[in-house]
């Protein structure tokens, strides 16, 4: 846990140069749609094409109504260049019609053990593979549920405007070390030069959007990430209502309850997302040194980790905001003989508060983004600060960081800064395997950025026409 910041003045913002590289004018950037700003495709993603400015009449463009028209869409081969998701869909194993059972579509492997909604519904694996250009949007954002996608083997790939929502349940089965189901709502794997974009990713059990196997070229951007709305009809109520009727059948749920807390405060505490981005999913995979994210103006609104959480390769994060304040208020919940209780039974809740995360050499720069209540915002290794070997570098630029009401604005090699790498020793930053980032990028005032992405302009869905979802460069 880092040193609560001492309070100092946030000064004039300096201007941030941008970064020389990649030519330009193959982005598409719409001066005003509907009333928002520019919004355009930059980051190792630059380049991305998807599927191209189509027309609807055209036999590479798809309306998607139900799961089948989605399974015909998506199956290899198929030659379909863009996608357009026309309303909500419910993609769970069990609510599909067998006309869908089939590849990509398949029963995932870990089936749904406490989740009332989800026991019903089941859940599905769509894989989208072998796609060379391919466009997957709604232009009313509409919702996928139900579901994990896992891109495989696939290039120029832009997915943007969608919703994914219920993929969360409560996990006894590993004494909530959330270590069984891995439900990602989306998996990067093997491919190159993927868009994600303008989407809203709601709680899951495990990650929201996973990078691994080496994918290089991934840009998420304008993205809102966020843990469950604590509601009374809410994703993680409907889950503690029902454990609630019949306490016995679920041992942690009832020893929980026996300490004192109530079934709100378990609701309040279990509401954060406890992962975010996981970029390299196995320790020291010789493709590790290939991943290439950037992640820019996404807002992470109670998420508990891995903003991202890196192993080798490169991840270049600016603009991005960090809300953790509705989990380190959860947090005030446990008490620490509460939090003994829980350790010496073997269960595991509790509120994780760690940030931006770089280890195995791996190379994070984070620049001109909010913090706000993360008590660890900067970490450098996750297993042992003294073995170098999974020590990362990791750099901070003019960031504002705010815990419990005082606020910082710098950097990690600020003196006394509490944003500088834990726990490690520092590695001096380097990129790996280039000198400079292959793309230019302006780096905006971070002053404001909260209000500016949560905004109905901001970070996730949006209303524009059809036309500019599919559009990545000038026409």
């Amino acid at each position: 846990m880092v040193a609560e910041p001492t309070p100092t003045p946030i000064p004039e913002p300096t201007p941030q140069p941008s970064e020389p590289g990649a030519a330009q004018n193959n982005v598409f950037e719409p001066q005003s749609v509907d009333g928002a700003s520019s919004y355009a495709l930059g980051g190792f993603a630059a380049g991305v094409t998807g599927g191209g400015v189509i027309a609807e009449n055209t036999s590479t463009y798809r309306k998607v109504y139900t799961a089948s028209d989605l399974a015909a869409a998506l199956k290899k081969g198929s030659g379909v260049k863009v996608i357009e998701i026309m309303n909500d869909l419910n993609l769970g194993w069990n609510e599909i019609p067998a006309a869908a059972k089939t590849a990509p579509f398949a029963q995932h492997s870990n089936a749904p053990l406490t989740h009332p909604v989800l026991l019903k519904s089941g859940v599905s694996n769509i894989t989208v593979e072998g796609f060379d250009g391919l466009t997957i949007f709604s232009t009313n954002g509409s919702k996928i549920k139900h579901a994990t996608i896992t891109v495989k083997r696939s290039s120029n790939l832009v997915i943007r405007n969608l919703e994914f929502d219920e993929l969360w349940e409560w996990d006894e089965a590993t004494k909530g070390d959330y270590d069984r189901n891995d439900w990602d709502y989306l998996t990067i794997e093997n491919s190159h030069k993927v868009w994600i974009d303008h989407s809203t990713f709601h709680k899951a059990y495990d990650g929201l959007v996973d990078v691994k196997k080496g994918s290089t070229g991934v840009t998420i951007s304008w993205s809102k990430f966020m843990g469950d709305n604590q509601s009374s009809t809410g994703w993680v109520a409907q889950q503690i209502n029902a454990m609630e009727k019949s306490r016995a059948q679920y041992p942690m749920y009832d020893y929980l309850r026996s300490l004192g807390l109530s079934a709100a405060d378990i609701i309040a505490i279990a509401s954060g997302q406890k992962k975010g981005h996981l970029i390299g999913a196995t320790d020291f995979a010789s493709d590790n040194a290939n991943l290439q994210v950037t992640l820019h103006h996404n807002y992470y609104q109670n998420i508990q980790d891995r903003m991202p959480r890196l192993r080798g390769g490169n991840v270049h994060a600016y603009n991005i905001v960090m809300d953790a304040s509705g989990t380190l208020a959860a947090k005030q919940r446990l008490t620490s003989k509460i939090e003994s209780a829980i350790k010496s039974k073997g269960y595991h809740f509790g509120v994780t508060s760690n940030g931006a995360i770089s280890t195995e050499g791996g190379s994070v720069l984070l620049e001109g983004s909010q913090i706000i209540d993360v008590l660890s915002p900067v970490r450098n290794n996750q297993v042992s600060a003294s073995k170098s070997e999974y020590t990362g570098k990791i750099k901070v630029v003019d960031t504002i960081y705010t815990l419990k009401g005082q606020t910082f604005r710098g950097g990690s090699e600020t003196s006394g800064s509490p944003l500088a790498p834990k726990p490690a020793a520092v590695k001096p930053f380097a990129w790996n395997g280039f000198s400079k980032l292959p793309y230019s990028y302006t780096v905006e005032n971070p002053s404001g950025l909260k209000e500016k992405l949560s905004s109905a302009s901001g970070a996730g869905v949006l209303s524009l026409s059809k036309a500019e979802w599919m559009k990545t460069v000038e026409k």
